[in-house]
């Protein structure tokens, strides 16, 4: 054991002392510049893809075209909206927009109504939303458009109403490809 000590000390007194030190520390330095701007590329990625937005159809009508997980999903509180991804390799470019509504107490839609959509709005579904005034039109109204809502998520200041769009994106579906 001390033989085996001894070599390992002969063995790095004849290394020069400055050249692991150089070494080691240049190195950490450009693997740290390097995680960083790696993290800083794909952190700001997300939010490049990010265009939600208010869409005002007339002085007291309008609308929320709002992307899944973007910082204004977050804002209105519509994180529960039934969404799924066409990128999914399980759903073959099948997935699910939604349509988000915000009543209160009293059944009025008390907020401009919300689409979570993935890729491009349909205009089936942005001109009937344009057409729902909040603190004039009501649940039944809404039911009236759209039908039965697929969930509902009960809050302190009223009731958010969900509705899935089926949606189909030919340019996801790989047929079983690859």
């Amino acid at each position: 054991m001390i033989r085996t000590m001894n070599r390992i000390i002969e063995a790095v007194r004849g290394i020069p002392r400055w050249l692991p030190a150089v070494n080691l520390t240049a190195l950490a330095r450009w693997f740290t510049a390097l995680a960083l701007l790696t993290i800083a590329t794909f952190a700001s990625a997300a939010s490049w893809d990010d265009d939600s937005h208010y869409v005002s159809v007339g002085p007291r009508s309008g609308y929320y075209i709002v992307r899944p997980g973007s910082r204004l999903s977050h804002q209105l509180g519509v994180e529960a909206a039934p969404t799924s991804d066409t990128a999914d390799p399980f759903r073959h470019g099948y997935g699910a927009d939604a349509l988000a509504f915000h009543f209160n107490h009293a059944g009025v839609l008390s907020a401009p109504p919300a689409y979570i959509v993935q890729a491009t709005p349909n205009e089936f579904y942005t001109s009937r939303l344009g057409s729902l005034i909040p603190g004039r039109a009501t649940s039944r109204d809404v039911e009236a458009i759209f039908g039965r809502p697929q969930n509902i998520e009960r809050r302190s200041d009223g009731v958010v109403t969900y509705y899935a769009i089926q949606v189909y994106n030919p340019f996801e579906d790989l047929g079983g490809r690859r």
